[in-house]
This record gives C-alpha cells, structure tokens and sequence, in this order.
C-alpha cells in the first residue's frame, strides 16, 4: 500500500479556522483539492496548499506516481502551543490574548492500491 505523509507544525492559524477548509477537501483527489485551494481568496489556504503540494512531490520522488493517481486519505489539524499574552483591558485590568498554533498532517494513497 503506497502512502505518502506531509507534516506541517507551526502554522499561524487556529485549528478552529483552518478546520471547516480541510473538511471540505478531505477524502477528495489530490488535484482538485490542490485546485479548490488555489482559487480560494483567503490566506489560511496557503499553508494547506503547499504542505499538499510537497506530499504529491514526495509521491513523485518516492515512487514515480502521478498527482492525478493520488486521493487525500487523511487530512488532519491539530492544535499546537498557544502563545498567551496580556493586554490592557478595562478598569486597569490586564485581559489575556492567545495566538493559537495548529499543526497539519497529510497523507495521500494511490488510487491503484485502493482498486487492489
């Protein structure tokens, strides 16, 4: 069974956000997931796009397999560490701000192997 695996850690948009995105292309073809995100208008498609875009490059370094023979097995968003920091919040109190982190993980299966 061919799988191909891309990590992505780090990635400066909440899990919360990034989520309902990769919902939408989970299970699909690597090519038309790879064509929804390109025409999407918001920045957190990017991280998404690219970290797919080096899985279908490890498919074709690995194993010679084609983008077009490649389905998304597994999408996933995980949280990562939250960066939490205080600003000036009403009465002189301090209110606390957090910067979530996610980390992303694809995996991509060949579709001859799943017809098998």
């Amino acid at each position: 069974m061919r799988q191909f695996v891309a990590k992505t850690k780090y990635v400066h948009f909440s899990p919360y956000k990034l989520r309902p995105l990769v919902n939408a292309i989970r299970g699909k073809g690597a090519v038309y997931a790879l064509n929804v995100l390109k025409t999407a208008t918001f920045r957190r498609a990017v991280p998404v796009r690219k970290m797919i875009e080096s899985a279908i490059a490890n498919a074709k370094y690995l194993r010679n397999v084609d983008a077009d023979k490649l389905i998304i097995k597994d999408l996933r968003v995980d949280q990562g560490p939250i960066f939490r920091y205080y600003k000036p919040g009403a009465m002189g109190r301090s209110n606390i701000q957090r910067k979530r982190l996610s980390h992303m993980r694809v995996v991509l299966e060949s579709i001859e192997d799943k017809e098998v």
